[in-house]
């Protein structure tokens, strides 16, 4: 929702929206054309990491409760769109506090007796990488040409990180079953 979204938003602005230099809040914010295409697709990504944290069971509590707050921040972000010009305190702070929650919370999730994506390391790596994403969208928004680009990698990373672990969760409770497993 989240890339479609973004995608559709961007090509019902007019003449000169960059997807490379403007914010996906600039999208959503009061002023933009067909805004609440860009609100809709907030508000369904946060229900999705709030409802994708109350059942990820295979998860450790505290990385449940850190996406859930990403994703509670992420609906404070469709909620209190940008301003025409200028800023919004309330949107800048739920804007960092989902950010930083949704990338922290896969280390948070892990545990070292776990596989695939909720094992320990692979947790690490993913932690590792949306850091890195959201230290390039900080530095670029420094009056960067690319902070449009830097911030739609870091928030799509964010938003598909935890569909891979649920998939991978339910393939590991649910594993196919192979012609040997029938006796074949």
């Amino acid at each position: 929702m989240l890339i479609g979204g973004w995608t559709l938003a961007a090509s019902r602005q007019p003449r000169g929206y960059s997807v490379a230099q403007d914010t996906i809040s600039a999208l959503a914010a009061r002023g933009a054309t067909d805004r609440w295409i860009m609100t809709l697709g907030l508000l369904i990504l946060g229900a999705c990491h709030v409802s994708t944290a109350a059942g990820l069971r295979a998860a450790r509590p505290l990385g449940r409760v850190l996406l859930a707050v990403g994703g509670v921040g992420t609906l404070v972000v469709a909620a209190a769109p940008q301003p025409a010009h200028g800023s919004s305190h309330v949107h800048v702070v739920a804007a960092l506090t989902a950010f930083v929650l949704l990338s922290v919370w896969a280390v948070a999730a892990t545990s070292a007796d776990s596989d695939g994506p909720l094992a320990g390391r692979t947790g690490q790596v993913a932690t590792g990488v949306l850091l890195a994403l959201l230290l390039i969208f900080g530095v670029s928004t420094a009056a960067s040409s690319f902070v449009g680009a830097s911030e739609r990698a870091l928030a799509g990373a964010q938003a598909l990180w935890p569909l891979v672990v649920v998939l991978a969760a339910r393939r590991s409770r649910f594993p196919a079953v192979t012609r040997t497993d029938r006796g074949d």
